[in-house]
């Protein structure tokens, strides 16, 4: 059967990105290492995944590691069951070392997202690959 985790994991490594979509609240929000802001609901995360799915190059994930975490977004600062997924890729040909920390509402879909990567030159690679796609996707304007 496997968690959510489990779910997400094979769905993201298999990039299958209708398999990823079930699992997302609709209001999830994504925290992006290079954006201030969260990138909020499922339609706006997922055509982010699609994105970055297709940036990242020998995306894979070496690690977890499983417990509870504050939520960035509720209103009483609680916690929530968390996952943190360790991985590593390659972004135009820079190394990429990362965590995605996964926060599940009470029926275990990912309500909350948080990437974080390095080092300082990848994250530079990873924004400006990532703008790159969504512009292309026509989700952000180009500037």
């Amino acid at each position: 059967m496997g968690t959510t985790a489990d779910h997400f994991k094979a769905a993201v490594e298999a990039q299958e990105l209708d398999a990823v979509e079930e699992l997302f609240t609709e209001d999830v929000r994504l925290y992006s290492p290079v954006k201030f802001t969260p990138f909020e609901g499922r339609p706006m995360v997922l055509a982010l995944f699609g994105v970055l799915l297709r940036t990242f190059e020998d995306f894979h994930y070496v690690g977890e590691l499983t417990g509870s975490a504050q939520t960035a977004a509720g209103p009483d600062g609680g916690s929530a069951d968390s996952t943190v997924l360790i991985f590593r890729a390659t972004v135009n040909g820079k190394q990429i070392h990362g965590i995605d920390l996964l926060q599940f509402d009470e029926a275990g879909r990912i309500k909350e997202f948080t990437v974080m990567v390095r080092p300082q030159s990848a994250v530079h690679a990873l924004g400006e690959a990532v703008l790159a796609g969504l512009v292309e996707d026509g989700l952000v304007p180009q500037e």
